[in-house]
């Protein structure tokens, strides 16, 4: 093993950011000092990142309302889109781990778009607890950041279920994505309470160790790969998201109105009337409420809280 490493090569010819100019005797760094300029150069340390995280948080508190909704709604609208295009790729396969595997590789636009170009997300803002445990914000803030989101969050999700069913996207192989869309979301409603408290958990575990590793990148392909591969996990594990469910069950329900998408779902996955005519708003509450617990537990307490007194706590 070579024990130096020649630092003209890393630079590429540029001055050093310690060593002024660059010359013969300062472009050789032992392995220690490699490994160090290695991650200065590309990733933040874990320690960082909590305390970039935390500094973005207070931020975050401290929105004015307006600004809260508004970034609220632009995320929900977001994830929505993200779980919109992974349904019409994967509709027609039966296989479902190879549907979930395509759609995994979809669906993280969502959290990339809100990454990069702004959005206040439920899941992700759950991190704010450790700004709670330091006393940088009270819990009062936290709370009210936390329902504002998670409201506004719904409607922007809303807006994308209105806009995809009168967009005709339901229409697509013959009404087959229709009928997949009423499925979907009979599947998550008929989800049992502790099911969706476990699944809400590894789900937000998940997201938020997506959103931390992509604060620990410093440039944007590596921000994107950062967030692509723990949603990726997520979807394919099959794990319960609330803002996501603010998407599928809402446009299940839609869909389920409409004669022709019902008929399909009856004659294509053998379901009964009676179970289309049971996908209304207040059966929702059966998915909504365990998996949004399950959301706030793997994200504050499983993630928030570990890292914060790993990494944070004196």
């Amino acid at each position: 093993m070579r024990k130096n490493v020649d630092l003209s090569v890393l630079l590429r010819g540029k001055r050093c950011a310690t060593f002024t100019p660059c010359d013969k005797s300062s472009t050789r760094l032992t392995l220690p000092q490699e490994r160090e300029y290695i991650v200065e150069k590309h990733f933040y340390t874990p320690t960082e990142v909590i305390e970039i995280n935390m500094k973005g948080s207070e931020g975050k508190a401290n929105l004015p309302f307006g600004k809260m909704v508004l970034l609220g709604i632009l995320a929900g609208m977001f994830i929505a889109l993200g779980g919109a295009a992974s349904n019409t790729a994967v509709h027609a396969i039966e296989n479902a781990g190879l549907a979930r595997t395509l759609a995994g590789a979809i669906f993280p636009v969502g959290l990339m778009m809100i990454v990069f170009v702004g959005g206040e997300l439920f899941t992700g803002n759950c991190l704010m607890v450790m700004d709670v445990f330091a006393k940088r914000i009270t819990l009062a803030k936290m709370l009210r950041n936390l329902a504002v989101v998670y409201f506004s969050n719904l409607i922007g999700a809303l807006f994308v279920d209105i806009l995809m069913f009168y967009s005709g996207n339901l229409n697509y192989s013959d009404g087959l994505l229709g009928a997949y869309t009423i499925k979907v979301a009979l599947c998550k409603t008929d989800i049992a309470p502790v099911q969706a408290v476990t699944s809400g958990i590894l789900c937000n575990v998940l997201v938020c160790v997506a959103i931390l590793m992509a604060t620990a990148a410093r440039d944007i392909a590596a921000k994107a790969l950062a967030i692509f591969f723990p949603i990726w996990a997520f979807v394919i594990g099959g794990f319960e998201h609330c803002v996501a469910n603010m998407f599928y069950i809402p446009l299940g329900i839609l869909a389920a109105k409409n004669p022709y998408y019902a008929h399909k779902a009856q004659e294509v996955y053998n379901i009964t009337s009676e179970q289309i005519y049971n996908l209304d708003v207040l059966h929702s509450f059966g998915n909504f409420i365990p998996v949004t617990i399950g959301n706030i537990l793997g994200g504050m307490v499983v993630v928030g809280g570990l890292c914060y007194f790993i990494y944070k706590k004196s």
